[in-house]
């Protein structure tokens, strides 16, 4: 059995830009810049990341994304850590 990728299945797609969109207006507006100029080339590992770090609530997700924290716990890995670089830059 073939696992569809996240890039092939344009429902996988929109369920993660549906998930980007949160509470704060602030993490609204960099998830959505940050998928508009990168989802056609995230690759399935940074989808992953993602939908990890959108498990997060909103006040933790926008630290991150403001560079108040870094990843901790089972986040706290150079993977994560490269993404989370990658959506501060967005």
């Amino acid at each position: 059995m073939s696992t569809v990728t996240h890039q092939a299945d344009p429902v996988k797609r929109a369920r993660l830009r549906w998930r980007s969109r949160r509470g704060l207006l602030e993490n609204d507006l960099i998830l959505t810049r940050f998928l508009d100029a990168n989802e056609a080339t995230l690759t399935d590992n940074e989808v992953e990341i993602l939908t990890r770090l959108l498990e997060l609530p909103d006040s933790e997700l926008m630290s991150l994304m403001l560079e108040r924290n870094e990843p901790t716990g089972e986040l706290d890995t150079p993977d994560v850590h490269a993404f989370v670089q990658r959506l501060r830059l967005a």
